[in-house]
């Protein structure tokens, strides 16, 4: 349809409908003297609703950080900017003034014009018969080449944006490309008196959106029951579908509620063409999973138009630099397969190998995607689609203790734990599509819709007890679904020292908390990195190697980028050592809290004292006859121990620590309770408060980089440049006295000006505040200083409402670190 919103609830996303915009409003014009058929009309949001609202009042507050106009208006506003629009059931509205419209045609007439003026060959009406591959001394494949019934183009880059067919053109190369084919339709209306130079409108809660179209309206949405395109035909190109009104007309019941006159106007045309859509409705993107030189641009789920200049740029990053500029973690298709590394085989970073080959977990996931794709993005929302796909061995223990599990990458976490009960999570009900019945009572949803809120949640109390439970006594947290993977071989050290920020060539025994880096020196993990002696006889706790070994673990829902970050350096470098993943095979529980090793002498074979035991170390030990890996860490800022244990063995060693705990007051915990209280001690969370854009210097981490040495490691040249430059923006930690919720893309002002947004916020139940932390700039353009950020008087603006805030240097909680080291 070609509409562009400026704002979405993402910041990256934010970027990239900027950098669309300009191409076609300034850039194209100006290059080709062309208009490129952009019509700044302006964008209106419909609310029905309060948390609709409390919605587009949170983009509002981003939108100030990148300059982007916008208002909440009354009713009565709405109506005098649109008079043709009902507005007796709404809340209110969000406009903004410089959205528009874009050609699709003009657009890409413009494009072409401007690619052909610079060189580029545009060859029409020349199908691609064939890719061919070639493996390199390593096994890896490559592409070479691209065949046409014309001849064949010498190449080691292809880039696929081939939509609906993307799948088909990737079977040609060997390469899974994981989306669905669905109908998507638009009608355009007769003329309507009075509708010229409106702006376009999106009901979200009608799933319906009015584009204006001259002086009449086309009107599209999202159905809950879309049309799937079971088998995509490759001589449909440019083809259209007959128009099933039965599906469709939901969203005309919509478009007339919004603007009644639409009820005595005339259809003038329809449109119903092939999209494609994916399982989280994001596009495809990067270097695809199983093959070096065959890139993705596809799966855009009918927002092509809007990100496609941004997503363009990147892209074309991507193939020259090998990396994108901006944070694209979340389109980013390329992985690996879990076996060994060099490897020829690779997945993808967002969605593993089990789960993209899995026709039910796809068509499920990408149905739920469209059917809410104009629902409130809320903070704690889970999908209800492609469910129980990946269970650790606890998993029905906890499900019988209460716990409400989150999704993360197939893997079902515990999320909190319900005092009334069991809450499992049932079959995927299509919301009742298809002729389905609908789940009645279902405690999981129940509990999900209840948090539907952009307050803090109806089960904040429960939250609150696991957090001071963790403070005061102790409790334990399930994080089997952590990334656990061994570097190991003749070469490890030399890769080790490469990849890793930190110095982690110490003895075997010691465990290291480190960054891994991209060329820039962008972030792109955290992990701990703990040295190992091989096992005799091998176990999923100690490979047989020779050489060196390190054992790696890292948060789950990011492990699959990891992999594909270490194999692609391993396959660049050409190293003899192995990636060898033992995720599956081991689980991971975390016991923390001042009296944890209290409990856990009790039950574990080996002195726990400081002395024997020290802080960031590991060895392995027994507990109730099971061999575990013991390592004394902490990701909330409390004494305690990870115990990594055989799958076979979670249940037994589980059953010992809860038991043993039972008199000294233990509880459940999950990983609601640990963003509270990792948040509450400073510790960084991957892609929240670190991104592949965010350096070590500036999240505060340069204690992790071996700058003091000589041994050099990916990212440090840049990393250098930056401290011998000064950094340009600092990530900083901010309370608020007013207990208020928060969820970040918060605005954040100092003396008066905005100077940068939150990115991760939660409430801390130890220090009783609400804590945040963002990344801020100068505006002047200096370097960001300690000073810089001490000096400054701060607020953080929420949905329009700013509160004073105090900024902080160091963690508000336990500074100086004394309750990792069992001083209490």
């Amino acid at each position: 349809a070609g509409l562009l919103w400026q704002l979405r609830p993402s910041d990256v996303e934010v970027e990239l409908l900027a950098h669309t915009r300009h191409v076609v409003s300034q850039e194209l014009p100006d290059e080709t003297g062309l208009h490129a058929g952009w019509i700044q009309n302006g964008g209106l949001f419909i609310a029905s609703s309060r948390q609709r609202l409390d919605e587009y009042k949170r983009l509002m507050s981003l939108g100030k950080v990148y300059g982007v106009e916008s208002y909440v208006l009354s009713p009565s506003e709405t109506k005098d900017l649109y008079p043709l629009m009902n507005v007796d059931d709404l809340y209110g509205t969000l406009y903004v003034p410089k959205d528009g419209t874009m050609d699709p045609a003009g657009t890409c007439s413009t494009l072409a014009r401007a690619a052909t003026a610079r060189g580029a060959a545009i060859i029409e009406n020349c199908p691609v018969t064939g890719i061919q591959v070639k493996a390199d001394d390593l096994g890896v494949k490559r592409v070479s080449a691209v065949e046409t019934p014309y001849g064949t183009i010498q190449t080691p880059c292809v880039v696929n944006c081939a939509g609906v067919w993307a799948p088909a053109l990737g079977r040609m190369a060997g390469v899974h490309v994981p989306l669905v084919a669905m109908h998507h339709a638009y009608v355009v209306t007769e003329h309507i008196e009075g509708i010229q130079n409106m702006p376009n409108v999106r009901d979200h809660d009608a799933s319906v959106y009015l584009r204006l179209q001259g002086d009449a309206l086309s009107v599209g949405g999202y159905e809950s029951n879309p049309i799937f395109w079971e088998e995509v035909s490759e001589k449909f190109a440019f083809g259209l579908f007959d128009l099933d009104w039965d599906v469709f007309m939901q969203h005309i019941e919509g478009a007339v509620n919004r603007v009644p006159v639409l009820e005595k106007t005339g259809i003038k045309s329809t449109v119903c063409g092939p999209e494609s859509f994916t399982a989280d409705h994001k596009p495809l993107m990067g270097e695809a999973p199983e093959l070096r030189g065959f890139f993705l641009g596809c799966g855009f789920n009918s927002a092509g138009m809007m990100l496609g200049g941004g997503c363009g740029r990147e892209l074309a990053h991507w193939v020259i630099h090998g990396r994108p500029e901006k944070d694209m973690y979340g389109y980013d298709i390329r992985q690996s397969c879990g076996l060994t590394c060099p490897c020829p085989l690779l997945l993808s970073r967002r969605f593993p190998h089990s789960l993209t080959d899995n026709n039910r977990w796809l068509r499920e996931r990408s149905h739920e995607s469209y059917a809410k794709n104009y629902s409130v993005v809320f903070p704690y929302d889970e999908p209800l689609a492609g469910r129980n796909m990946r269970k650790d061995p606890l998993h029905e223990e906890l499900l019988q203790q209460g716990c409400v599990f989150q999704e993360r990458h197939g893997w079902e976490r515990p999320g909190w734990f319900n005092p009334k009960g069991a809450a499992p999570v049932l079959d995927y009900d299509y919301y009742g599509a298809y002729k389905r019945q609908r789940h009645s009572n279902y405690t999981y949803n129940q509990l999900l819709g209840a948090e539907y809120t952009f307050d803090f949640p109806p089960h904040h109390h429960v939250i609150k007890n696991e957090c001071l439970t963790c403070r005061n006594a102790l409790a334990l947290f399930d994080m089997s679904y952590f990334g656990k993977f061994y570097l190991v071989g003749p070469e490890a050290t030399k890769a080790a020292n490469w990849l890793f920020t930190a110095d982690v060539s110490k003895a075997p025994g010691s465990t290291v908390y480190t960054c891994m880096l991209n060329r820039r020196g962008g972030v792109e993990s955290d992990l701990t990195v703990s040295r190992i002696s091989p096992g005799h006889p091998a176990s999923p706790l100690a490979p047989a190697f020779q050489g060196d070994g390190y054992y790696l673990a890292v948060g789950g829902a990011v492990a699959q980028h990891n992999w594909s970050h270490i194999s692609t350096v391993l396959q660049d470098l050409k190293l003899q050592c192995s990636l060898l993943d033992c995720s599956e095979e081991l689980g991971m529980l975390s016991l923390q809290g001042p009296l944890s090793r209290t409990v856990l002498q009790d039950v574990l074979d080996t002195d726990l004292s400081n002395e024997a035991f020290p802080f960031s170390t590991h060895k392995l030990a027994k507990v109730a006859g099971c061999t575990v890996r013991a390592m004394r860490l902490s990701f909330v800022g409390e004494m305690g121990w990870e115990l990594h244990v055989p799958r076979a063995d979670c249940v037994r060693v589980y059953q010992a620590v809860m038991k043993a705990g039972a008199r000294h007051g233990i509880t459940n915990a999950g990983y609601r309770a640990i963003d509270s209280l990792s948040i509450e001690k400073g510790y960084r969370h991957w892609h929240a408060d670190l991104r592949p854009d965010d350096t070590p210097l500036e999240a505060g981490l340069a204690f992790t980089c071996k700058l003091k040495s000589d041994i050099p490691f990916l990212g440090r040249e840049a990393v250098e440049a930056q401290k011998a430059a000064g950094i340009p923006r600092r990530l900083v930690c901010f309370t608020t006295d007013e207990k208020v919720p928060m969820f970040g893309l918060e605005a954040v002002w100092r003396d008066g000006q905005v100077v940068g947004h939150i990115r991760r916020a939660d409430f801390g139940f130890a220090i009783d505040k609400t804590i945040a932390y963002g990344y801020i700039r100068d505006p002047a353009g200096g370097a960001v200083s300690l000073d810089f950020v001490k000096s400054g008087s701060y607020e953080l603006e929420r949905m329009g409402v700013t509160y004073a805030a105090r900024a902080h240097t160091k963690s508000p909680f336990d500074p100086d670190n004394k309750r990792v080291r069992g001083i209490y």
